[in-house]
């Protein structure tokens, strides 16, 4: 288990952004970036047991990889979001239930009328543009800029948006970069993950 701690940023237009532009940004990577595709499904039961409970499941193929991640509401506040987070590597595109009973989703995994009933019900598909980066003071921050979207059913809703996640030092490092970025792009502070975001979607198309 991890606490993950990250900032998002959503974009306000529909044109890319042009990070390249930023030397300052630029000045900051301590690796070359780097593009990758991201395709997750999000499962859950009919009665949204899981949401209720607090957590979120997905299973993302990345290339050939295959991961399984939970991850718990937890807080969000001025687009900083800090939950708990389990993400296990699988070798196929199949949940691992020995894994998943590591989480705090246990409960409902032994429940076999919830793991019965768990199903695909939104997925998430995007490019992401990864940037490495170490602040002056060392902190360390995984940039990534996703464009894409969500989909449930026929309907689909634009991904546009900055995550950067603390990978250590202090997050009120990570708060200024935010800042200074939100300056000089395009930015608004999110409070919507993407699965609430997902979530939402599946409301409006279940109606």
């Amino acid at each position: 288990m991890s606490l993950e701690q990250e900032i998002k940023l959503q974009v306000s237009q529909d044109e890319a952004l042009s990070l390249e532009c930023l030397d300052w940004l630029m000045a900051l990577l301590e690796a070359p970036s780097e593009r990758i595709h991201l395709l997750s499904t999000y499962y859950d039961t009919p009665n949204r047991d899981l949401q209720k409970f607090g957590a979120g499941l997905r299973l993302r193929q990345i290339g050939e990889q295959w991961l399984q991640t939970v991850k718990c509401t937890g807080k969000t506040e001025r687009g900083l979001h800090q939950r708990k987070e389990w993400e296990h590597q699988l070798a196929g595109p199949e949940f691992d239930k020995a894994l998943l009973n590591q989480t705090e989703l246990a409960p409902l995994i032994e429940d076999a009328a919830i793991w019965n009933a768990l199903s695909p019900l939104f997925t998430t598909e995007f490019e992401r543009l990864v940037l490495p980066l170490r602040l002056t003071d060392g902190t360390r921050v995984e940039m990534a800029y996703d464009r894409g979207e969500v989909r449930a059913g026929d309907r689909q809703a634009i991904i546009h948006e900055i995550e950067l996640e603390l990978k250590a030092g202090e997050i009120k490092k990570v708060q200024q970069l935010a800042d200074r970025l939100k300056a000089a792009l395009p930015l608004q502070y999110s409070d919507i993950s993407k699965a609430a975001q997902g979530y939402g979607l599946v409301q409006v198309y279940e109606k």
